[in-house]
C-alpha cells in the first residue's frame, strides 16, 4: 500500500518557503508602485518643463516684438530729424546743398529703421555678409581687436 501521508519535511519546506514568498509578493508590489509613482512623476517634470519651454517662448517673442516696436519707433524719430533739419537748414549756396543732403540721408535711414525693422536689418546683414565673406570677417576682427584694447585699459 502506498503511504499518502506527507512528511514532516514537507510541511518545514512550506514554512520556510512562506515567508519567502511574502518577501517576494511584497517586494513586487513595492516595485509596481514604484514605477507607477516614477511614471507620474515622469508625466509631471514633462508637463513642467513643456509650460517652462513655453513661457520662455512667449517670453523671447515679447522680447522680440518690444525690440522690433523700439526699432521703428527709432526710425520714426531719426525720420522726424531728418525732416527737421530739411526745414530749418539752409536751403541755398554751398552749405544748403550739404544741409539738405545730409537731411535727405537722415531721412531715408529712418524710413528705412521704421520700414524694415530689426529683422529686415538683420535680413540685409546676412546677406552682405554672404556677399562679401572676406571683408566681413576682416572688420569682424579689427572691432574685436578695437573692443580687446578698450577692455584691456
Amino acid at each position: 500500500m502506498a503511504n499518502t501521508t506527507t512528511s514532516p519535511k514537507g510541511k518545514d519546506e512550506n514554512r520556510t518557503n512562506a515567508p519567502i514568498e511574502k518577501a517576494k509578493d511584497v517586494a513586487s508590489h513595492v516595485m509596481d508602485k514604484t514605477k507607477d509613482v516614477a511614471s507620474q512623476v515622469m508625466d509631471r517634470t514633462k508637463e513642467a518643463a513643456s509650460s517652462v519651454g513655453d513661457m520662455v517662448s512667449n517670453a523671447a517673442s515679447n522680447v522680440g516684438k518690444s525690440a522690433e516696436n523700439l526699432t521703428t519707433s527709432a526710425g520714426s524719430g531719426i525720420r522726424n530729424l531728418g525732416d527737421t533739419l530739411a526745414q530749418k537748414a539752409p536751403h541755398e549756396g554751398m552749405l544748403g546743398d550739404a544741409s539738405q543732403a545730409v537731411a535727405k540721408t537722415i531721412q531715408e535711414g529712418g524710413r528705412y529703421l521704421e520700414e524694415a525693422g530689426l529683422s529686415g536689418m538683420a535680413d540685409d546683414l546676412t546677406g552682405l555678409i554672404k556677399r562679401n565673406p572676406v571683408p566681413a570677417v576682416l572688420i569682424g576682427l579689427g572691432v574685436g581687436f578695437l573692443i580687446g584694447r578698450a577692455l584691456r585699459s
